[in-house]
């Protein structure tokens, strides 16, 4: 976790950044994760026809409440190899930014935008 006051980390080439694949997906379900060690929600996410729906962890529960998350417009990175969180396989990485308290907000892409689930980061 960077915080705003820290200077930028190594320089790397542009290869290294696009080797990650950050693709657009909708949230189509989310439920509670109390086998977390900190608190989470388990998210299924629809990347469109390329990459399909994909499940992951995101602590997030400072700023959403499961209610308000199916149909979130969100970024992941979806080349990452999946990761066991206690009885939850993560598929992919939900990207956010966190705020001065440390919670992470996510980045997204919002509802009105033409952008279709599956649409990468230029």
């Amino acid at each position: 976790m960077r915080r705003p006051s820290d200077p930028p980390a190594s320089e790397i080439s542009p290869d290294h950044f696009f080797a990650a694949d950050i693709r657009l997906g909708t949230v189509t379900r989310a439920e509670p994760f109390p086998e977390a060690r900190k608190p989470a929600y388990r998210l299924w996410i629809d990347f469109g026809e390329g990459v399909g729906e994909k499940r992951s962890s995101a602590q997030i529960t400072a700023h959403y409440r499961l209610e308000d998350l199916p149909g979130r417009r969100v970024l992941a990175v979806v080349n990452f190899p999946p990761r066991q969180i206690g009885p939850v396989r993560s598929e992919v990485l939900v990207l956010g930014v966190t705020d001065s308290a440390g919670n992470v907000v996510l980045l997204e892409v919002p509802e009105h935008a033409d952008v279709a689930n599956g649409a990468g980061v230029s």
